[in-house]
């Protein structure tokens, strides 16, 4: 079984189209956060480029394959600091554009992922929707799966995530005003209803007319706060992750007369309509 580690969320501000500045800012964050025992330290979505551009043809000026450079950057500051990090980028593969997510470690890239479920605001109206399977990564440290920001509005991501295992569910967000009550709540509700450790990492300040508010958390398996930066300046949260507490789905308030089991409990032969089109979605 995993030990326990630290986990660090570091909610800052990104200036856009500046990747050498945010790297900057990255490696310095990771020498702080590793300093205070951090084994583990999650940036928001975008993190290197930024998230308001107004048109593809800008955010291709960005985006970068994923070996590209910033990558490769990031896993230096790894190797060094001998720690891991999740960071957020903008990822060119051939002509199309992903709003995308990379696990580093000392080793390299532990885990990938792309965002799947696009608002109309930002860089996402020009990104393509994730092509990959929700996937959990396997690591020393334990079973980590990510998503971004949007996706945290659907319950369907996180549960793949913990149905496939994971023990910690890392949410890097660029999350507006209007998200104030989906940082307030969503995060609890994911950690509670899949017995996981769940981190929302957002980011603050301005971007072309857009605010960012911070609210960044760190929520344990029974969706109680850890951490919770409620405001919209810079902090770093910092918790404790204990793998073996998420693997233990079957809660037992009263022995015999009050249990749990959310994933045992679980009814996959009546969610049928769930895999389908509904008018609504008109």
């Amino acid at each position: 079984m995993p030990a326990k580690f630290k986990v660090a969320g570091v909610q800052m501000d990104i200036e856009i189209a500046r990747v050498a500045s945010n790297l900057e800012k990255i490696n310095q964050r990771l020498k702080e956060t590793v300093a205070a025992g951090a084994a583990l330290t999650v940036f928001p979505e975008c993190t290197t480029t930024g998230y308001c551009y107004e048109s593809l043809a800008e955010a291709k000026t960005m985006a970068e394959p994923e070996d590209g450079p910033s990558i490769q950057q990031v896993h230096s500051f790894c190797k060094v600091l001998n720690t891991h990090t999740i960071i957020g980028y903008l990822e060119l593969s051939g002509e199309r554009v992903f709003n995308s997510l990379a696990f580093i470690g000392p080793e390299g890239v532990l885990g990938r992922y792309r965002k799947v479920h696009l608002p109309h605001l930002g860089v996402d109206r020009f990104t393509i929707p994730g092509d990959r399977p929700f996937e959990v990564h396997d690591s020393t440290l334990c079973r980590i799966g990510m998503n971004i920001c949007y996706d945290s509005s659907f319950p369907e991501a996180a549960r793949i995530l913990a149905i496939q295992g994971a023990d910690l569910i890392c949410l890097p967000t660029n999350w507006p005003p209007t998200s104030g009550l989906t940082a307030d709540v969503i995060p609890n509700a994911r950690a509670l209803e899949n017995h996981v450790y769940f981190m929302s990492v957002n980011r603050i300040g301005q971007e072309r007319g857009f605010e960012f508010i911070g609210k960044s958390k760190i929520c344990d398996p029974r969706g109680a706060n850890l951490a919770f930066a409620d405001h919209a300046n810079e902090e770093v949260l910092y918790a404790e992750v204990d793998p073996e507490f998420s693997r233990k789905k079957h809660l037992v308030n009263i022995p015999g007369a009050h249990e749990v089991h959310r994933m045992k409990d679980r009814r996959p032969d009546v969610y049928d309509p769930l895999s389908k089109p509904n008018a609504l979605a008109q």
